[in-house]
């Protein structure tokens, strides 16, 4: 089942977006999920992480600004974006990392990106 990630949009800066990403029941339960982003010519990088337990982790650079959460009646993962920079500009996805089913592993898996501009 393909990640669906929605939210994306432009906004100036000092605003907020959020992101949604759908995914299906056994991801949600057994795999970390996050949000990467990429600028153009870059590599992509993390931007938040949660586990099935709830910890999170965060890049250093939206750390205090962004908020990673999880609705498991929905089996969906948010990212609060909150005073948004230029440079957070970027497209974002909706990541799953990988998981064990018995000794399968199912590999990573990647949304299609949702473009965020920030503008100043």
């Amino acid at each position: 089942v393909q990640l669906q990630a929605s939210g994306g949009g432009s906004v100036q800066a000092g605003e907020s977006l959020r992101l949604s990403c759908a995914a299906s029941a056994t991801e949600f339960s057994n795999a970390d999920m996050g949000w990467d982003r990429q600028v153009p010519g870059k590599r992509r990088e993390l931007v938040a992480i949660i586990t099935p337990a709830g910890r999170t982790d965060y890049a250093d650079s939206v750390k205090g600004r962004f908020i990673i959460s999880r609705d498991s009646g929905k089996n969906t993962v948010y990212l609060q974006m909150n005073n948004l920079k230029p440079e957070d500009t970027a497209s974002y996805y909706c990541v799953r990392r990988p998981y064990f089913i018995g000794d399968y592993v199912v590999p990573l898996s990647w949304g299609r990106g949702t473009l965020v501009t920030v503008s100043s």
